[in-house]
């Protein structure tokens, strides 16, 4: 008995806890696990670099609901790549959707951003870019107001929800522009340019948007992120892939990376198909072991997330659950990166 009710404790104490960072309304961006399956929301300039004409990409992530009303975040980006001019550069067009519903309150995040991006070759006989991405559009921002629950509906004796909660903000919704920038550089290198790397740096909410349900001057912190990449061929059938991203966005820091080994399997100089393993670590959170599946041009990847942070107790080692999937294809098109000897690639 003495047991359930401490459960049940720190249960409300993390459900709380939830509550109050949808109440202030997020100030730490929304993440993935999964970020190497999320470019556009790591840095703009990140588009368009995969071998290629097009893109689509989805991920969908699966936090808390083991103890409380939890969060569920999906976002989708598509991107298009074409050459420009008789050289070998490139330029990306791209589209970044975003939707998260999160605690007991059901804090609703939407977000719709274009991208572009320049790629400019630097290089005439071998792969090697430096890139500018520009992405900006609008976020919306809901709360259902009937699930709020304060100390001022206490009356003493028990909750009672037909007195006032307190609270003065004048809408459960509201909008505003967000922009972001980013630079970033791959290349080829080693014996017959096999092997890749890629880093970036991007600059998010430059425009410092007002966010507050309150509508008072709150801004939204910006966010600094550093990205970076390396992907070492072992032999012609399996290579290892090594991945970080370190942003900060005002008092909150967070450092994350990993190493996948990926493996051929099938017969032919092209195998139908890549069997990857890997695991990352968000530093102080949580260890997220991950397995990718790629099959052609679909791609598939699931990871979890074992909590290894102060809530771990709670949350017994329980954290997100997240599934992407990717498509890659090429256009029939006399312009197609498929017939260029250059294109950008990782």
């Amino acid at each position: 008995m003495l047991a359930n009710q401490i459960i049940r404790i720190r249960t409300s104490c993390l459900g709380a806890a939830l509550v109050f960072m949808s109440l202030t309304a997020g100030s730490q961006d929304l993440h993935f696990s999964q970020f190497f399956e999320a470019p556009l929301l790591r840095n703009p300039s990140l588009a368009g670099i995969f071998t290629g004409d097009y893109r689509v990409q989805g991920v969908y992530r699966d936090q808390w609901n083991s103890v409380t009303d939890g969060y569920r975040t999906g976002s989708f980006n598509a991107e298009y790549k074409m050459p420009v001019g008789s050289g070998n550069d490139f330029i990306t067009t791209g589209l970044q959707v975003l939707y998260d519903k999160a605690g007991t309150v059901a804090l609703t995040t939407s977000e719709f951003l274009p991208a572009l991006n320049y790629h400019k070759s630097l290089n005439g006989e071998k792969t090697m870019y430096l890139s500018m991405g520009f992405m900006a559009g609008i976020v919306e921002k809901m709360i259902d107001r009937s699930k709020i629950t304060t100390n001022n509906q206490f009356d003493g004796l028990a909750y009672n929800p037909s007195l006032p909660d307190g609270e003065t903000f004048p809408t459960p919704n509201i909008k505003y522009f967000d922009g972001s920038f980013g630079m970033s550089f791959n290349t080829t290198f080693g014996a017959e340019q096999a092997n890749s790397l890629y880093f970036g740096a991007a600059y998010h909410h430059f425009n410092r948007p007002k966010n507050s349900f309150y509508q008072d001057a709150s801004e939204l912190n910006p966010k600094y992120v550093l990205s970076g990449g390396i992907k070492l061929n072992l032999d012609d059938d399996s290579y290892f892939t090594i991945q970080a991203d370190y942003s900060k966005q005002g008092t909150f820091t967070e450092t994350i990376g990993g190493v996948m080994y990926s493996m051929k399997v099938g017969e032919g100089e092209a195998p139908p198909y890549v069997l990857s393993l890997g695991t990352y670590l968000r530093w102080g959170d949580a260890i997220i072991p991950v397995i990718k599946v790629e099959m052609n041009k679909l791609a598939i990847a699931l990871s979890y997330d074992v909590n290894v942070s102060q809530l771990r107790t709670v949350s017994e080692g329980r954290g997100g659950v997240e599934l992407s999937i990717s498509y890659i294809g090429f256009l029939d098109r006399e312009s197609s990166s498929k017939y260029k000897v250059l294109c950008p690639h990782f």
